[in-house]
């Protein structure tokens, strides 16, 4: 295609709001002039959808529950008054609260004012918290924040070393929507160790945010932690960001979660447009079932030219693939649905994974997200008239060229800085275009049964631990194979075996015989 041909079809295919600053150019994106105006169907439909979801309309089935995201950043769409007033006084409560811990009339227990979080949580409940921190944060933040976002042992000292002489002055925010999630749990558990061995009673430094009711907030209400900041069930864990889950640490840290409200609701405004030439998310959403064919072929890669925004790609994975990603649609066909997304930040990738991008298997799209503005500060010449921030924007309008002479597809994301209202903006961008595109595709976005046969696949894994130490206690001193372990527990050999060999680097009269096998290998209690 021609130069003259790209600058006509870059014309076409650019949408620009004036009054936000914020720009989407689909022109790289490789669809016929009638792709649109064939899928209009289908968009009627998501609108449709669209709309009687932030009217309140059961969007989860399986639950039976609403899906109200929308509202956290526009509480007068909330489908009766009880629940406008509801979010209202919760975002105040977050506020005031955030006031309180600043200004020292809430205290840690021996009167210190607290200087930093820690939050522990998982999944949605950690990594929207951790991208907006990331974006947003600096040195000049209110307090310090610390995650615990796995349950791994190792990951857990890490942390506690690099934040031990803080403990006197660290306020703990759990998070958990049912308080039954066992990663955020053992999370807590050890928190909890960590403050007795100093000294400090944990309940003193504790914040619950959790479902009224929940396992956790009966901990909190009898341990009168304190304070505690609700989480709805209309409120899925991968759009919880704009709740109590993300704006009770970005509170805390200092930010501006007024703004990133602000900015997410001004998103929702644009992407409410029927004219599909004026809503971003619409276009997003039918770049991906074009990219894709409508079945998610093409891995989706983001590249955000800036590294405050290194962690949106994490982020997106989250949104998009669980998501998106669905056995069955709505007519319960089977159809394996989703999108695959992956990235880091330029030009780092430049040096990385651009190389395959450009020349290898061209099984992806990419979007790159532009930052206009530099920084906050005077930009010096690294070369005559050149700043560092010259080069970046070179890279990105190079890489872009370059993959799209290459023949592969991109779309550009353009906003004027990182800031609070931006950063909601993207935010709510994605979330509006990940629920149209489900419409397009005939999926339910707003449940996860994949996640929770994971859940249930770990927990037997846990009761079969239970039953294989009861095994080797029984028999204790006489050697056993995991296939005669599996004959006592009722259980798969080799799940026994990978239960064995965890017991054993970890347990410490536990022995074993090795063998070439893990069939002839003997496992015995001392």
């Amino acid at each position: 295609m021609s130069t003259s041909s790209l600058w006509d079809r870059f014309q076409k295919y650019f949408l620009r709001y004036a009054d936000l600053g914020i720009s989407i150019d689909i022109s790289r994106m490789r669809f016929d002039d009638d792709f649109i105006s064939k899928m209009q169907p289908r968009v009627e439909l998501a609108l449709k959808k669209m709309s009687e979801l932030e009217s309140g309309a059961i969007a989860n089935p399986d639950e039976n529950r609403m899906v109200g995201h929308y509202w956290l950043r526009n509480p007068s769409l909330a489908p009766d008054a009880a629940l406008k007033k509801e979010i209202e006084e919760t975002d105040a409560d977050i506020l005031a609260f955030a006031r309180d811990i600043h200004s020292g009339r809430i205290t840690a227990e021996k009167g210190a004012k607290f200087t930093d979080v820690l939050l522990v949580g998982i999944g949605g409940s950690a990594l929207g918290p951790q991208f907006v921190a990331e974006a947003l944060g600096g040195t000049g933040d209110r307090m310090a924040i610390h995650f615990l976002d796995n349950t791994d042992p190792d990951g857990f000292d890490k942390t506690f070393d690099k934040i031990a002489v803080r403990f006197p002055q660290m306020l703990t925010v759990v998070i958990s929507k049912s308080g039954g999630t066992k990663e955020t749990r053992n999370g807590m558990v050890e928190a909890e160790a960590r403050y007795r061995s100093a000294g400090l009673d944990f309940a003193k430094h504790a914040v619950a945010v959790t479902g009224v009711g929940s396992d956790l907030d009966k901990v909190a209400v009898a341990g009168h932690w304190l304070k505690r900041f609700p989480m709805w069930d209309w409120v899925g864990g991968r759009t919880s960001v704009m709740s109590a889950v993300g704006l009770v640490p970005a509170a805390l840290q200092g930010l501006d979660t007024v703004q990133f409200l602000a900015g997410a609701a001004a998103m929702d405004a644009k992407t409410r447009a029927t004219d599909v030439a004026q809503n971003a998310a619409l276009l997003l959403a039918l770049m991906w079932y074009s990219a894709g064919n409508g079945r998610g072929a093409k891995d989706m890669v983001i590249l955000p030219y800036k590294d405050r925004l290194m962690l949106f790609s994490k982020y997106l994975q989250q949104l998009v693939m669980e998501s998106l990603g669905k056995k069955l649609d709505l007519d319960g066909k089977e159809v394996h649905q989703g999108i695959a997304v992956y990235g880091n930040k330029g030009s780092t990738d430049q040096h990385a994974y651009v190389q395959q991008l450009r020349d290898g298997v061209a099984n992806f799209f990419a979007t790159f997200v532009e930052v206009r503005k530099d920084r906050a500060t005077p930009s010096m010449e690294v070369d005559p008239s050149i700043t560092s921030g010259d080069y970046l924007q070179g890279f990105l309008r190079g890489t872009r060229a370059a993959l799209y002479e290459g023949g592969r597809d991109s779309i550009t994301i353009s906003i004027p800085e990182v800031n609070a209202f931006y950063v909601g903006a993207l935010v709510a961008l994605y979330e509006r275009a990940v629920g149209f595109y489900a419409t397009l595709v005939n999926i339910n976005a707003y449940h996860q049964p994949g996640v929770e046969a994971g859940k249930k696949a770990a927990t037997r894994i846990l009761q079969i631990q239970q039953l294989v130490r009861k095994a080797l206690e029984d028999s204790k001193g006489n050697s056993k194979s995991a296939a005669e372990i599996a004959g006592i527990v009722e259980a798969d050999p080799e799940d026994v075996y990978h239960v064995l060999t965890h017991m054993l680097a970890n347990t410490k009269n536990i022995t074993s015989t090795p063998a070439p096998l893990p069939g002839n290998e003997k496992f015995a209690l001392k």
